[in-house]
């Protein structure tokens, strides 16, 4: 699976749509066969992502306790990836957390780049 695969609700959309629920919503009317993949940085976006039917969180830029909090407040409802900054010598702390996937972007980070951010805020 491909990120062409599934559909990605990330900051901006949450802000543009309303909400978790209201954007996770809108991509399942939309797209009811394709898998959604929600990122969320706090325990109440995970739970608010979870009661509205997504089944994969990206849990974005977390500490190991809040990993560890998610894991256990959300348990099996949904495939949890720690993702965000992760680097390979905080791997092995990051996964003992019970996560289900880890995302180390050390190819991506290693490259030059612009970041050029378009972030939308809530009013």
């Amino acid at each position: 699976m491909g990120l062409h695969d599934v559909a990605m609700i990330k900051d901006n959309h949450k802000v543009a749509a309303g909400g978790i629920a209201a954007a996770f919503r809108r991509v399942r009317e939309a797209f009811p066969d394709v898998p959604v993949q929600v990122e969320v940085d706090t325990l109440a976006e995970a739970v608010e992502a979870v009661e509205a039917g997504a089944g994969f969180l990206l849990l974005d830029n977390m500490t190991p306790a809040q990993l560890r909090e998610v894991v256990a407040v959300v348990g099996d409802r949904a495939e949890l990836e720690a993702t965000g900054g992760l680097t390979l010598p905080v791997a092995a702390e990051y996964g003992a957390t019970g996560v289900d996937f880890l995302s180390v972007g050390a190819l991506t980070h290693s490259s030059p780049i612009l970041d050029i951010a378009l972030d939308l805020r809530d009013r």
